[in-house]
């Protein structure tokens, strides 16, 4: 592998006299989908994780992790560094910065030297106070005063593309049903292989391939996904099952080793052949930024064998995703809800399916007309 390019020197600006100008600069450089993150620090808090939290709302993501986790410790800034590894976010701005306790400036210190940020820190006070001098002594960092030299900190070098596009502005209480969720609960029972496995490419023999979303869905469906939790594994399940098309059971067969980046697939596992057998999936583009999250955030929290989407007891907190994100698959006829009046019906496939088996022996079984 290529050697990793080398660590941006962090930013301090000494903005001496606590100049509004410097706030509202950094404020108005904030734009994620140009790769700029500025993170305002709520006041009053000291807690690490509550920086983890403010920088998860900084990149538009609800603060709360969602579920139990080992210890009861809840892995904000595991997280966050997910995100920040996964999405094209190469600047963040920290004001208050001479607020920070030493123990969350090393944070935001480990954030950089884990995504390789560009990390550029506003203390509004004439010197470094003891805590941040403290954190920096390990940290190659240089000081500015100037105004103008803190605007290019804050705004990054000017790029010839033009930034992505922002985030759709379609009613986000709309409900997109999509067919390819039309499995997600299956009642099939697909295992992770133990041994070492290369799948080849799925073949699409026993069924057919999910229709590929569009560009305007996919921009949709990706934009609620990263607003709809902060927990990259469920955004990141969901992504997968709507180009799989697979059930929970066998998203959960996929470790952080099935998902290969460089290649852009996503290696499902199923030795018994309750559907396709193991294959490797493409993975389309905008689906790529969920996988990245996740292979990011399982490595930091459980190593390489644990499972990279969900565990298969994880399914009511993944239809409480999917459903927030107000994605679903189609929906019985009003005549055959038996769903309460607004609540999504996610087995409706399957009671089709065995309803139609055991209507089989019922026919078989009528006397002949002779």
């Amino acid at each position: 592998m290529p050697p990793a390019p080398p660590l941006p020197s962090v930013t301090v600006v000494l903005d001496r006299h606590d100049d509004v100008l410097h706030t509202h600069t950094a404020l108005a450089a904030h734009h994620p989908p140009s790769g700029r993150i500025t993170l305002h620090p709520g006041p009053g808090t000291t807690s690490e994780t509550g920086l983890a939290h403010d920088l998860l709302a900084a990149l538009g993501k609800p603060p709360l992790l969602p579920g139990r986790f080992p210890g009861g410790r809840q892995p904000a800034w595991e997280a966050a560094t997910a995100w920040v590894t996964a999405l094209p976010v190469t600047r963040l701005t920290v004001l208050r910065a001479h607020r920070l306790t030493a123990r969350r400036a090393m944070r935001l210190l480990q954030l950089q030297t884990r995504t390789g940020i560009h990390l550029t820190l506003i203390c509004h006070r004439p010197h470094l106070p003891a805590a941040l001098h403290q954190a920096l002594r390990t940290a190659d960092y240089s000081l500015t005063a100037d105004f103008e030299a803190a605007r290019r900190h804050y705004y990054g070098t000017p790029t010839a593309e033009p930034p992505p596009p922002d985030e759709p502005a379609t009613p986000a209480s709309r409900w997109l049903t999509l067919p390819a969720l039309e499995r997600l609960i299956s009642y099939d029972n697909p295992r992770p292989c133990a041994d070492p496995c290369t799948p080849p490419p799925i073949a699409w023999r026993h069924r057919p391939p999910p229709v590929p979303l569009t560009a305007h869905t996919a921009q949709r469906v990706a934009h609620r996904l990263h607003t709809a939790t902060a927990h990259p594994r469920p955004a990141a399940a969901i992504a997968a099952a709507l180009f799989t098309g697979a059930s929970l059971q066998q998203l959960a067969t996929a470790r952080p080793r099935d998902y290969d980046a460089a290649a852009a697939t996503l290696a499902l596992h199923d030795r018994a052949r309750y559907t396709d057998g193991c294959a490797a999936y493409p993975v389309p583009l905008w689906a790529g930024i969920f996988l990245r999250a996740a292979a990011c955030f399982t490595r930091l929290l459980f190593g390489e064998d644990q499972e990279l989407l969900a565990a298969p007891g994880d399914r009511g907190h993944l239809l409480r995703v999917a459903e927030t994100a107000r994605l679903r698959p189609p929906q019985p006829p009003t005549a055959r809800h038996k769903a309460p009046a607004g609540r999504v019906e996610w087995d409706w496939r399957e009671r089709q399916e065995a309803e139609k088996y055991e209507a089989i022996p019922a026919r078989r079984a009528r006397p002949s007309q002779r």
